[in-house]
C-alpha cells in the first residue's frame, strides 16, 4: 500500500511514523512544499530571542533520518499543485518539473499560511512572517545586522512571543493589535495583566487600531496607524492571523467550510480515500459545539496518529477528539493559559453561563517565593459544567491549567474540583491548592449561597457600595461613593449598613473577594440583599484598565 501524506510537521510527520509502527510494509511518501519536513514551529521566536542559540536545535527530524530510522521517503521542495480523487493521483511539482504519483491513501496536512492584508507597502522587505525555520533566521540575522526597532502587527501568541523575543534582543518594540486588548481569547481583565507586564517590559501596546499602510524608506520603513501614529522600524513582523492552506485540495473537490477542510471524526474528507489533519482542518469544539480551525501542536499531532490508525486498521481506530482549545504562552515574568471557551464564545453558542474570580498564591503563603495567580472559572448555569477557564501569574498557572483542562475534557463540574487530589508540600502548592478552591466557590455559587456580581456592572445605579477592606487599602486606592467599614466591623455596625441602603442591594467589595465574602455572609444572614464583587478590587481594576486603550511603558 502506497501512503501519500502532503505536508509535514506536526500532523504530517505524526501520521507518517504512527504509519510505519503499524505497517512495516507499507510504502510511505511525504511531500513537503518547504526545506524542513520536522521542525519546532513553536520554537522558533526562542531562536529569535537567543535563548535556543542553533538553527539545528529547531530540526525535529531531517529526511535523511526519518529514511534512516523510520524508512520514510521525505521529499522536499516538492509542492503538491493537484489532486484526482477518481483517479487517485496527485500532482507534484518540484524543480521545474511536474509528476503524477498515484495513492492508496491520502493524509492531507498542508497546515495555513500567514494572512496577508491588503495593506500598501506590505510587500516591503523588512516585513517578515514567523512561521517556518527560514523565517526565524531572516528575523535573527536582522538584528545581528543593526536593526534597532521592530513594529508586531498582531498581538495573538505568535505576535507577542515575536514581540518579547525582539525586546530581549535590546530592540526598541511596538505592538498594534485590531482587537480591544492583546491575546483577543483573553477576557479584559486577564489581557490586561499582561498588557501591564508588556509596559512594564518597555514595549508599547497599541490597541484597537489598525495599520493602514506601510512607507517604505532608505533606511527605514514608517507603519502609519489609523489614528496617525507614524512608527519608524527596521523590522516589521506580520502576524495577524493565518488561513487554512487548502486552494488546491479545495479545488480537487475536498469539502471545506471558510476554507479549512471538513472531516469526521476519523478524519476522513468528503472524498474517498482522502483524509486531512492539522491546522487545515475545521474542528467541532467540545465545548460550544461551534466548528473552527484549532491551529494547535498538540491536537495536530494527535489527529496525525488517530488518522494512521484509522487507515490501517478502521475497527479498532479511536476518533480523534473534539479539542478544548487548551493553550499558554509566556510575556517577560508572566505566564497566560487558557482552556475551554471564552466569554464571546460562550455566548456565541448561547450557553447560559457563571463566572468565578479567584487570587490565591502558588504554593502555601508561609513558604518563601509564591506568587498571586489570577484565575477565572467559567461555569455552565444549569449543571455547572466546567466550561472554560484562565489564568494568569508568575508561577504555578500552567498547572492549574492543565487540571482544569482536564476536568473541561472529562466534563466535570465546578464543584467536583473541590474533591481533586492534588499534589501538596508548602514548596508546590497549598493544601487547598486554587483548583480546589475555585470549586468550593464554585458550590457556593452553584448552591446559592453566594451570589456574585462582576466588574462590567460595576457601573450601574441602584445599589450602595460597601468597602470592607482596611482604612490603609482605602485610603491607597479609595472607591468613590463607596460606604468604608472593615469586614470585622460589619456585624457591629450592621443599623450604620441598613440605614446607609436604605431598602438598596448591598454590594461589597474588597481587595481580592475573600474579606467581602466573610461580610456578605453576615450581610445576609441579617436579613440584607447583598452579592459579592468577583474578584474583588484586584479584577476591578484590572478590568478598568482593559477598557482604557492604548499602553505605553512607564
Amino acid at each position: 500500500m502506497r501512503i501519500v501524506i502532503v505536508g509535514g510537521v506536526a500532523g504530517g510527520m505524526s501520521a507518517a511514523a504512527r504509519l510505519r509502527r503499524r505497517d512495516e510494509n507499507a510504502e510511505i511518501i511525504v511531500f513537503e512544499r518547504g526545506e524542513h519536513p520536522s521542525f519546532a514551529n513553536c520554537g522558533l521566536p526562542y531562536y529569535v530571542s537567543g535563548e535556543i542559540s542553533e538553527e539545528s536545535s529547531l530540526l525535529v527530524q531531517t529526511p535523511e533520518s526519518l529514511k534512516e530510522s523510520l524508512d520514510i521517503d521525505v521529499r522536499i521542495r516538492h509542492d503538491v499543485i493537484g489532486v484526482d480523487a477518481k483517479a487517485q493521483t496527485v500532482r507534484v511539482r518540484h524543480d521545474g518539473r511536474v509528476d503524477d504519483w498515484e495513492y492508496d491513501a491520502l493524509i492531507l496536512s498542508p497546515g495555513a499560511s500567514a494572512l496577508r492584508p491588503p495593506l500598501p507597502g506590505l510587500d516591503s522587505p523588512r516585513v517578515q512572517t514567523l512561521r517556518t525555520v527560514g523565517d526565524a533566521v531572516a528575523m535573527r540575522e536582522q538584528v545581528d545586522v543593526g536593526a534597532r526597532r521592530a513594529v508586531v502587527l498582531g498581538a495573538g501568541f505568535i505576535g507577542l512571543e515575536a514581540a518579547e523575543g525582539l525586546r530581549m534582543q535590546g530592540l526598541t518594540v511596538d505592538v498594534v493589535e485590531l482587537a480591544p486588548h492583546v491575546l483577543p481569547p483573553l477576557e479584559t481583565e486577564q489581557a490586561a495583566l499582561i498588557e501591564g507586564e508588556l509596559a512594564a517590559m518597555g514595549i508599547t501596546v497599541h490597541t484597537g487600531v489598525a495599520a493602514t499602510a506601510i512607507e517604505p524608506e532608505t533606511d527605514h520603513d514608517t507603519v502609519i496607524l489609523a489614528d496617525g501614529t507614524r512608527i519608524a522600524a527596521d523590522v516589521i513582523v506580520l502576524s495577524v492571523g493565518v488561513r487554512p492552506d487548502t486552494a488546491v485540495f479545495e479545488a480537487a473537490g475536498v469539502e471545506c467550510d471558510r476554507g479549512a477542510i471538513v472531516v469526521d471524526e476519523h478524519g476522513r474528507t468528503n472524498l474517498d480515500r482522502i483524509w486531512a489533519v492539522g491546522d487545515a482542518t475545521v474542528s467541532t469544539d467540545a465545548v460550544t459545539g461551534l466548528r473552527r480551525p484549532v491551529a494547535l501542536a498538540g491536537p495536530a499531532n494527535r489527529a496525525g496518529r488517530l488518522v494512521a490508525d484509522h487507515i490501517v486498521d478502521p475497527a479498532s481506530a479511536r476518533p480523534i477528539p473534539q479539542p478544548v482549545g487548551t493553550a499558554i504562552v509566556r510575556v517577560g515574568e508572566l505566564t497566560a493559559a487558557m482552556t475551554g471557551a471564552n466569554r464571546a464564545a460562550l455566548t456565541a453558542a448561547g450557553i447560559d453561563f457563571e463566572t468565578v474570580h479567584l487570587h490565591p498564591g502558588s504554593h502555601a503563603g508561609y513558604f518563601p517565593g509564591a506568587e498571586q495567580i489570577h484565575l477565572l472559572m467559567h461555569m455552565r448555569r444549569s449543571d455547572g459544567l466546567v466550561v472554560g477557564a484562565q489564568a494568569v501569574g508568575a508561577d504555578g498557572v500552567d498547572k492549574r491549567i492543565d487540571v482544569l483542562a482536564t476536568a473541561v475534557r472529562n466534563q466535570m463540574t465546578g464543584p467536583d474540583l473541590m474533591d481533586l487530589d492534588l499534589a501538596y508540600a508548602p514548596p508546590f502548592g497549598s493544601a487547598k491548592d486554587p483548583v480546589n478552591l475555585a470549586g468550593m466557590l464554585a458550590e457556593n455559587v452553584l448552591s446559592g449561597s453566594l451570589e456574585l456580581w462582576h466588574a462590567d456592572r460595576f457601573d450601574e445605579p441602584g445599589y450602595l457600595l460597601l468597602d470592607v477592606r482596611g482604612p490603609d487599602e482605602q485610603d491607597e486606592d479609595p472607591v468613590a461613593d463607596a460606604l468604608c467599614i472593615p469586614h470585622t466591623q460589619v456585624r457591629e455596625r450592621l443599623d450604620e449598613i441598613r440605614d446607609a441602603a436604605a431598602g438598596r442591594p448591598i454590594r461589597v467589595l474588597c481587595a481580592s473577594g475573600m474579606r467581602s465574602y466573610l461580610a456578605y455572609r453576615v450581610l445576609t444572614a441579617a436579613g440584607l440583599a447583598a452579592a459579592n464583587l468577583s474578584g474583588g478590587l484586584l479584577t476591578l481594576r484590572a478590568y478598568q484598565r482593559g477598557r482604557a486603550g492604548e499602553l505605553t511603558p512607564a
